[in-house]
C-alpha cells in the first residue's frame, strides 16, 4: 500500500466524490438515500458546505480519491451551532485500510480548531461494525440506537448514534 494523504477537498474531486457516494447509496446501508445525487447536487452540498466554513477532506493514493469526509451542522437551529455531524464514505476497495480513521482524525482535529465543541455520528445500519469501531476508536461513545427507522433493500434499518466531545466539549462556554 502506497502513501494515503488526507488533504481538503477541493472541487476538481467533486466527480470521484460523487463516484464513490452513488455507490455508498446503490449498494450499502451506510446511507438512507435510494437515488444517488448527480454531480450538480453533489457540488452544491460541497459548496454549502465550504461556505459554512466546515471541513471537508478527501483521502488519495496519488491523485485517486479513495474516500472522503466532511462536518456538517447537526441541526440548523442556532442552539446547535457548536455541534456538527460527521460523515465518511470510502471506495469499497479503501475499507478497512486505517483509511476513515484518518479522515475522521483529521475532521476532528479542525473542528476543534474552528471551535466546535461536540461532534455527533449518525451511523446507518447497526450491522456497520466498521464505522461504529472507527468512532469507537476516535474517542465516541455509544448514544443508542434508533432501531427500524429506515427502509432500504427491502428491510427495516437502525440507525446508532454516537458522540464526541470536541477541546473542552461542555466543560467551558463557547
Amino acid at each position: 500500500m502506497s502513501e494515503i494523504t488526507i488533504r481538503v477537498a477541493i472541487a476538481a474531486d467533486l466527480p470521484a466524490i460523487t463516484a464513490i457516494y452513488e455507490e455508498a447509496v446503490l449498494h450499502g446501508t451506510a446511507t438512507f438515500e435510494i437515488d444517488p445525487p448527480d454531480l450538480a447536487e453533489m457540488t452544491r452540498r460541497f459548496e454549502t458546505l465550504a461556505s459554512g466554513g466546515f471541513p471537508y477532506f478527501v483521502a488519495v493514493d496519488g491523485y485517486q480519491v479513495l474516500g472522503y469526509a466532511y462536518a456538517g451542522p447537526h441541526r440548523p437551529r442556532v442552539a446547535y451551532r457548536f455541534t456538527v455531524e460527521d460523515s465518511i464514505y470510502l471506495t469499497p476497495a479503501a475499507q478497512r485500510r486505517g483509511i476513515g480513521s484518518k479522515l475522521l482524525a483529521a475532521l476532528i482535529v479542525a473542528c476543534e480548531a474552528k471551535g466546535f465543541r461536540q461532534m455527533v455520528a449518525v451511523i446507518g445500519d447497526s450491522d456497520n461494525t466498521g464505522s461504529v469501531a472507527v468512532h469507537r476508536n476516535a474517542g465516541f461513545q455509544m448514544i443508542g440506537i434508533h432501531p427500524n427507522v429506515g427502509f432500504k433493500f427491502g428491510r427495516w434499518l437502525d440507525t446508532v448514534s454516537m458522540q464526541r466531545a470536541l477541546g473542552t466539549g461542555g466543560g467551558t462556554l463557547p
